[in-house]
């Protein structure tokens, strides 16, 4: 028995009881699909997130730099790309977070196998593909980011584009090293339930908005609809994901519901998941921002790596699931 059971029964006593919605009809699947998902999601992302809070509580952005700072090339680039996960940082921060970095001594790759990972590999997106889809799925996620997030670190690494950052950047390094406050294990809890309490009220809004898509496509769109045109076997599915992804600027909690729902109707598991990697790894708003940093074409390196990267993940799980 799933250990959602309890919330699957109060999904169905609030449809079928309290809101009166006919049963076997496509308003009781689409009202029940909203209710059950909204539950669990919200549920899941208030235990995991308090968790990863708790663990960042001890990796703030200094100590980050300090880490990465004293790390050879290629390790510096696993160990950048593993505290993406824990530590997510929004495209806001892109600005602060890479001259910090940068600033402090650390390699240029390794600062955007960093970049890459942490809007890629966030805890909302985990918990909402754990949730919708299992472990199996969720681990797929986690390592398949990881691997693109390491390897454009390392192939813009070994490209020696320091040049096409601009000079400011270099200026006024800092001392990574700085002793750095310790917390008490009171002020962690209070810090992850803050943390906790300010993502999900960021995140409602897209949550629902999300999960109501998934709903509406779950009721009323056909099944054989959508795997018409982007089913596994549709070669051009995965590129058109990624090119539609770019240009959206979305929270992967207003994302990965509507993956869900339109994983359900046909669509390619590979397909979807390259179309999510590009709205959070690919974020055109982000590449606006960091080009008050870099020129134009790091940027469009960047992109291109991690993009290709995308694309293969997309067509290797397309070809595996």
């Amino acid at each position: 028995m799933s250990i959602f059971y309890p919330v699957h029964l109060l999904a169905e006593w609030l449809t079928y009881s309290v809101f009166r919605v006919a049963a076997d009809t496509t308003l009781a699947g689409a009202v029940n699909f909203f209710i059950f998902d909204t539950l669990k999601i919200f549920i899941l992302l208030a235990v995991i997130i308090f968790v990863v809070s708790v663990i960042r509580s001890f990796l703030p952005p200094e100590k980050i730099r300090y880490i990465l700072s004293h790390k050879n090339k290629y390790t510096g680039n696993m160990i950048a790309s593993v505290l993406g996960i824990i530590t997510p940082f929004c495209s806001c921060s892109a600005i602060p977070l890479f001259l910090g970095f940068v600033q402090a001594g650390v390699p240029l790759g390794t600062t955007f196998s960093f970049l890459v990972a942490s809007p890629m590999i966030n805890e909302v997106a985990l918990v909402l593909l754990l949730g919708m889809f299992g472990w199996r799925i969720a681990l797929i996620y986690i390592v398949s980011g990881l691997i693109i997030a390491i390897l454009s670190g390392v192939i813009i690494g070994r490209m020696k584009v320091e040049n096409l950052v601009e000079s400011f950047v270099y200026q006024n390094s800092v001392n990574a090293a700085a002793d750095l406050p310790r917390m008490r294990w009171p002020n962690r809890i209070a810090y992850a339930r803050d943390y906790t309490l300010d993502i999900i009220k960021k995140v409602w809004p897209y949550i629902l908005i999300g999960i109501g898509v998934g709903a509406w496509i779950h009721g009323y769109v056909p099944a054989d609809f959508l795997a018409r045109y982007a089913g596994a076997d549709k070669w051009y599915a995965v590129p058109l994901a990624v090119l539609i992804g770019i240009p959206l600027y979305s929270n992967a909690a207003g994302i990965i519901p509507l993956v869900g729902a339109l994983t359900e109707k046909g669509v390619a598991m590979g397909t979807t998941l390259a179309f999510m990697m590009a709205v959070t790894a690919l974020s055109l708003p982000e590449f606006m921002i960091l080009k008050r940093v870099m020129k134009t074409r790091l940027i469009l390196i960047f992109a291109g790596i991690v993009g290709a990267g995308i694309l293969f993940s997309g067509y290797l799980f397309n070809w595996l699931l």
